[in-house]
């Protein structure tokens, strides 16, 4: 084997493990949150005696719905696809890795990875969000009423928003950040094994010609 075949094989490893760890991580972290999001569906109850804003009820059925969907799909690929690449790896064989599917469904470990890390997570902080103002909104006593000011309730869901809605921005700040430094990374790690197989062919083609001139030397 080349040194040029067994870095490519080198790289084709690493990717393999870099897309098992990928699907592993998104398959607990959908599995967790969309149980969480279930759990916070069935458990929350309702006060029959407080009219709820119909937007609210609306956006928190809807924010339910669209995380689990969420989760469940990002799931569903990494239950698919893990399989295959833990049946490779395990496979004590250089050339083995030419079996894993993982270069042909990049995109779709990626777009596991993004729905359950990324827009999963948003959802999720959302729906805690809604959860605090369904939750806290119907507290308020007599007393309150009368004098026309915050209840209790409500001031607990504005300070859970006001909690959120920063976090929620540090969320997307890092995300941006890490994902033009991780492209950034690759871009660099791709120059540098670029360069080195100019190298490594700029060391063949002078090896040639030498033994081109050697040949023609001794064999004039």
């Amino acid at each position: 084997m080349s040194l040029n075949e067994h870095s490519m094989q080198a790289l084709s490893w690493r990717k393999l493990y870099l897309s098992r760890a990928k699907l592993k991580a998104t398959s607990r972290t959908s599995a967790l949150l969309s149980g969480f999001a279930m759990v916070a569906m069935v458990e929350v109850q309702l006060e029959r005696d407080y009219t709820y804003p119909p937007g609210l009820l609306i956006a928190f059925s809807a924010c339910t719905t669209v995380l689990v969907a969420v989760h469940l799909f990002a799931l569903m690929i990494s239950t698919c696809i893990l399989p295959n690449l833990e049946a490779v790896s395990n496979v004590h064989n250089l050339n083995s890795v030419n079996e894993s599917p993982h270069e042909r469904m990049h995109h779709h470990i990626e777009l596991a990875w993004a729905f359950s890390t990324v827009i999963g997570t948003l959802l999720f902080l959302t729906e805690v969000m809604l959860l605090c103002w369904v939750k806290f909104l119907p507290l308020r006593n007599n007393t309150e009423e009368n004098n026309g000011t915050i209840s209790s309730g409500e001031a607990a869901a504005i300070a859970s928003t006001c909690i959120m809605v920063p976090f929620g921005i540090v969320f997307i700040l890092f995300a941006v950040h890490f994902y033009r430094t991780l492209v950034s990374h690759k871009t660099d790690r791709q120059i540098r094994e670029l360069e080195q197989v100019i190298r490594l062919q700029n060391q063949l083609d002078h090896r040639t010609e030498n033994d081109d001139l050697k040949s023609n030397v001794h064999f004039p």
